[in-house]
């Protein structure tokens, strides 16, 4: 699943490890607990794996046959900024939530098509990515504008 920005892409040039062909899924990552509250005032939590570094995010759920139905991958950008997805070597439909840097969806894909190359794109700058199964958001009345609530999220104070 490389398909982060394109810079990221040019981090796979820089990064060592990230030029060679992924061939099979990344061992799991760190996992934390992540809870989508919608405005009809539902919440939804997830356990989500956590792709913090560039080599974490280029593979992200390549080569994965399913996705848990309450997990998923959070795609910490640290910055705001536009993200661009692609399913290269994902083999399971997904939903693409991208939520802006106060925790709320500000786009949704829904049911991405499995190894597909077309780009998916945030449409504006975004703090996070989060991947769940295919279907999750219609299962579940996620929609833009619902708070998704983590410490990524939290305001700091100055």
């Amino acid at each position: 699943m490389i398909r982060r920005s394109l810079l990221a892409g040019l981090g796979a040039l820089l990064v060592p490890g990230l030029a060679r062909a992924q061939t099979g899924p990344q061992p799991p990552l760190r996992k934390e607990r992540i809870v989508i509250e919608t405005r009809r005032g539902k919440r939804h939590s997830f356990t989500v794996e956590m792709a913090i570094q560039p080599a974490e995010q280029s593979i992200g759920l390549m080569f994965r046959p399913n996705v848990p139905a309450d997990g998923g991958m959070l795609f910490d950008w640290i910055k705001p900024r536009k993200s661009q997805m692609w399913m290269r070597n994902t083999i399971a439909s997904l939903d693409m939530i991208f939520i802006g840097e106060e925790g709320r969806i500000r786009t949704i894909v829904e049911r991405t098509i499995p190894q597909s190359l077309a780009i998916i794109d945030s449409r504006v700058p975004v703090r996070a990515t989060l991947e769940v199964a295919g279907g999750t958001c219609q299962r579940l009345g996620i929609s833009v504008g619902d708070r998704v609530v983590h410490p990524i999220f939290e305001m700091q104070s100055p």
